[in-house]
């Protein structure tokens, strides 16, 4: 029998992942599939892999409990930026792990094992298409701004506004590990992606 692993994400605290994990449990008995842990998460799929705490406890899991396979009900769930998603699917690839990505009915290896070409190709593909429906959609939004502010009007935190010490651990927390461990600023900022000065910001709060 194959042992299993579901994985959930919304983007907002206002959604909920309940549909896309009893899509995946009637999925995995009509495969005589073990589900052996669910993870679900409530964060933007555009963030890095490093700031989605769900996700890495997954990647750990699947690691340590001889997981076959890993179930989402779309690609997206995964992740919406294409180098993260494929940086996942690689790690599984590579643990001979198959992702089963539910409303294409694809997996990533085939029934030996082995990696499934097509299929690779066709998660690329759907992986940069998403990415490219978000730049236009913040093109779109950033050409509104642009519009709102020639006609008058104003945008951005009001002056006078600072984020509080817990917001910023919250979400520089990856940083804040990297520094207690003493590297390098400019190396944290390549790792991260987070600018120096933001992540200078984060030592005041060790």
């Amino acid at each position: 029998m194959k042992r299993i692993c579901i994985f959930a994400r919304v983007s907002t605290n206002v959604q909920d992942y309940e549909r896309q994990v009893n899509e995946l449990n009637t999925l995995a008995q009509r495969n005589s599939w073990s589900v052996e842990a669910v993870f679900c998460e409530k964060v933007s799929g555009a963030k890095k892999n490093t700031e989605r705490k769900e996700l890495s406890r997954m990647v750990e899991y699947v690691q340590a409990h001889n997981i076959n396979k890993v179930a989402v009900t779309e690609l997206s769930r995964l992740g919406r930026d294409t180098l993260q998603v494929l940086e996942v699917i690689e790690q599984f690839n590579k643990l001979g792990i198959s992702l089963y990505i539910q409303n294409y009915g694809i997996e990533t290896l085939t029934e030996s094992g082995e990696v499934n070409p097509m299929s690779q190709f066709l998660i690329t593909i759907l992986a940069e298409v998403a990415r490219m429906e978000r730049k236009t959609i913040r093109e779109r939004v950033e050409s509104g701004y642009k519009n709102f502010r020639a006609n008058g009007g104003k945008v951005g935190r009001k002056e006078g506004y600072k984020k509080s010490d817990g917001a910023m651990r919250e979400q520089y927390a990856e940083e804040i590990r990297l520094l207690r461990k003493g590297i390098s600023l400019r190396n944290i900022a390549k790792i991260t992606g987070t600018s120096v000065n933001t992540i200078r910001k984060c030592q005041t709060l060790i």
